[in-house]
């Protein structure tokens, strides 16, 4: 069957292999998605989640009695006081942006810790121009690079000390940029750190591609506000669109208002049959980012077995599911990405080739032969056509469709 679908043998004794030499990471990952089915099943449990909180609203939604079961379940889940869970939402860029325009005020600053965020912000907060960004309305923007990977707390305290900050965002994933995605504890002493400066500031967290990683989320241990999308981890692969904040209850109400409308906020948003698909999205979710960290862990070993540069390492802890690999030639990129896609069970005879991408300056491949348009918990991979030309790659709905797919793209790139 491999031969048929054009593995040679060498390429499957490798992958195999390389599998064989990874058992224990994928252990420890198996003790990770109990604990965190677990922690599903409880939700739903505590929150007597029937059949009638699937039925749809439209209009205006009111009195959606599933919406509300959901939010609770979710507010539940991230042990936060409120949550807005929402199909509203057209991505995680979208939930930032309102998360952003909901919690900042004109004359407001905000900081970035972990450098620039994701190029998608970028014409958000101004840091390229743009009429509709927080800059136009007068919210300022400063950064504070990491150092080695790891925060500078010392540049962090100090700026923090002078009492008029308003929000500091941490990205945990590393999106396009070349630094290591943050980890659990580090995120976790910083945040102490930021509380005992300033227990006023908003410390929000982009909480993309890290659902579910591990056994706690950033929102266990102080964080303000936590924002993810739903075509990633938590909509397990079903979930067709939509996004969610958690956290505080006052500044869940100020987003949800910017959601919607003042006055209004929460109380509002048909759910139009989506409330079945997150539930069950969300049931599937901490199964398939196992499957997702166990695809990475895969690709990670076998590609530095074949003397690539990989981040992270088969072996090292994890707080995301996106995994690097360094090629530093546009040509091995593209062929990589490009297997990939040929491994996807939809649209695999396509050729992804680079293009211009709305919100980003270089031009990007993406291989993502997914049943959702942009899920990036289904196996997909893209890179920035830029040195030292990362790719980057994440998902996998099952363990198994991620390593043929791995296979696959270690066939086209030799």
């Amino acid at each position: 069957m491999y031969k048929e679908y054009g593995i040679t043998e060498e390429t499957y004794k490798l992958v195999n292999k390389c599998e064989k030499e990874v058992t224990e990471e994928f252990n420890k990952v198996n003790e990770i998605c109990e604990y965190n089915s677990l922690k599903v099943l409880k939700a739903f449990h505590d929150n007597n989640l029937s059949e009638v909180h699937f039925n749809e609203s439209t209009g205006y939604g009111y009195d959606d009695i599933g919406r509300e079961t959901i939010e609770k379940i979710y507010s539940e889940i991230f042990g936060v006081e409120d949550s807005l869970v929402r199909g509203q939402f057209i991505s995680a860029s979208h939930a930032l942006n309102v998360t952003l325009f909901g919690l900042l005020r004109p004359g407001d600053t905000m900081i970035s810790i972990c450098g620039k965020p994701y190029d998608t912000l970028d014409e958000v907060i101004g840091i390229r121009e743009n009429p509709s960004s927080l800059k136009s309305f007068g919210v300022k923007y400063e950064q504070i690079d990491l150092i080695d990977n790891d925060f500078d707390y010392e540049k962090i305290s100090k700026r923090l000390s002078q009492k008029n900050v308003k929000l500091v965002e941490i990205q945990r994933s590393r999106g396009y940029a070349l630094r290591n995605s943050i980890t659990l504890d580090k995120i976790k002493k910083v945040i102490k750190l930021i509380k005992e400066v300033d227990e006023n500031v908003i410390i929000m967290v982009d909480n993309c591609y890290g659902e579910f990683t591990n056994f706690e989320e950033p929102s266990n241990f102080g964080a303000d506000v936590c924002v993810g999308s739903l075509i990633k981890n938590l909509g397990g692969g079903i979930a067709p669109n939509g996004a969610y904040v958690v956290g505080r209850k006052d500044l869940i109400h100020l987003v949800g208002e910017r959601l919607t409308l003042p006055g209004e906020g929460k109380e509002v948003g048909p759910t139009l049959g989506m409330n079945k698909k997150i539930l069950q999205g969300l049931f599937f979710a901490p199964s398939v980012v196992a499957s997702s960290l166990k695809t990475a862990i895969l690709t990670s070993k076998v590609m530095e077995t074949l003397g690539y540069k990989v981040q992270p390492r088969y072996n090292e802890q994890r707080t995301d599911i996106v995994q690097t690999i360094e090629f530093n030639d546009s040509e091995k990129l593209i062929k990589y990405c490009q297997g990939i896609q040929m491994g996807s069970p939809v649209d695999s005879n396509s050729i992804p080739v680079p293009g211009d991408m709305p919100g980003y300056e270089a031009k990007v491949i993406m291989a993502a032969g997914a049943f959702t348009q942009g899920s990036s918990i289904e196996l997909s991979c893209d890179a920035p056509l830029r040195e030292p030309f990362l790719a980057f790659q994440q998902g996998g709905l099952t363990y198994e469709y991620g390593k043929i797919g791995l296979m696959k793209a270690v066939q086209n790139l030799k």
